[in-house]
């Protein structure tokens, strides 16, 4: 399936001069939903994986999915305050200032194999600091996968080390 037809560029979006990538299309046709799906499945063939880290808020459309095909649990990673139990946080810098996301504390136990999955792959930033946060809870980052990576933005740097796939790329 040509799933980059199902993705739209939006220009001056959030900003003037930012192409924004809008996969609502891709979201709205139910056929293109579940090949992604399968797709992004397909990356993780052969490897064991225990919980599925969604990052706040496009990374929660498919990170349940993928969990209940994996048979695997779910995990939010979501900003800073929105998560009710406590947590560990870990903030990043971004083009325009700094973040800061969080995980419960429970959430995943050591030793645990880890699935992270966000819709874009921009700047790494936000999937670094992810992966720092899986660790310091003890879970193990097996792959970090991705509906779009945008290439020409180098976010993979940020991400040696640790396995990457996507199912576009820009």
């Amino acid at each position: 399936m040509d799933f980059a037809a199902y993705v739209r560029d939006i220009k001056d979006f959030p900003k003037q001069g930012v192409i924004f990538k809008d996969i609502t299309p891709l979201l709205n046709n139910p056929e293109a939903l579940a090949r992604a799906c399968e797709a992004l499945c397909g990356f993780t063939t052969n490897m064991k994986i225990d919980k599925v880290v969604g990052v706040d808020s496009r990374g929660f459309i498919f990170a349940p999915m993928l969990a209940e095909r994996l048979q695997a649990g779910f995990v939010p990673v979501r900003k800073k305050g929105k998560l009710p139990y406590k947590t560990v946080s870990e903030s990043y810098d971004l083009e325009y200032g700094s973040e800061t996301l969080e995980i419960h504390t429970d959430a995943i136990k050591k030793g645990e194999k880890v699935l992270i999955h966000d819709d874009v792959l921009a700047t790494g930033g936000t999937a670094s600091a992810v992966c720092k946060l899986v660790e310091k809870l003890g879970g193990e980052v097996v792959q970090c996968n991705f509906l779009v990576e945008l290439t020409f933005l180098d976010g993979a740097k940020k991400l040696n080390g640790y396995q990457i796939e996507a199912l576009l790329q820009y």
